[in-house]
């Protein structure tokens, strides 16, 4: 077997720290390779085009290579990247609704009352799913993310826990909280 065969075939962890300590951009590749359209389409769920989406997944391994040495090995790297694009793609969104913010002259603030009782999984899947992208849209993205991870990535409340470095009741209460808010949205189409 040749050197790039063996290197295709190391785990990603064992991938991760040889990136990391040699820089070697042709490793580079092969973790691109392996995660470039899971980026790609996580980054999409945030965006609205696909140019967009893929400028930010290039960003996003730009950033990564010179990260890399900050990954521990805690978690599966896969668990780690997935944080990595999260936080990186809420920042992005951050920063565009607050300019966005910034050249509308006058806000107007709005309460929502959250509902008092807890709306289960079931009822979340009977929303409608043209009218639920437009209620997601409306709704932070702090909250869009831990809805989208739950529900559109199907990760365990531990999963989230450790991709968003938060105990298990905090996990649990942003997502009814974020339930709450996105059944508010949805009713208010």
């Amino acid at each position: 077997m040749k050197k790039t065969e063996l290197d295709e075939n190391l785990e990603d962890k064992e991938l991760v720290y040889k990136i990391a300590k040699s820089k070697d951009t042709r490793l580079y590749a092969i973790l691109y390779d392996r995660y470039a359209k899971t980026i790609y389409n996580k980054c999409l769920s945030f965006v609205k085009s696909n140019e967009e989406a893929q400028d930010l997944t290039h960003d996003i391994f730009v950033l990564l290579f010179a990260k890399l040495k900050t990954f521990k090995g805690n978690s599966k790297f896969s668990t780690w990247l997935y944080s990595f694009t999260y936080n990186f793609c809420v920042n992005y969104v951050q920063r565009v609704q607050k300019k966005k913010k910034e050249k509308i002259v006058s806000i107007d603030d709005i309460v929502i009352d959250y509902p008092s009782e807890e709306i289960d999984d079931e009822d979340m899947m009977k929303l409608k799913s043209k009218k639920l992208a437009m209620a997601l849209k409306k709704i932070e993205p702090d909250d869009k993310i831990i809805l989208m991870m739950k529900y559109q990535d199907d990760l365990s409340i531990k999963d989230i826990e450790k991709a968003l470095n938060i105990g298990s009741s905090a996990v649990k209460m942003r997502l009814s909280r974020a339930k709450s808010r996105l059944v508010n949205s949805y009713k208010t189409l």
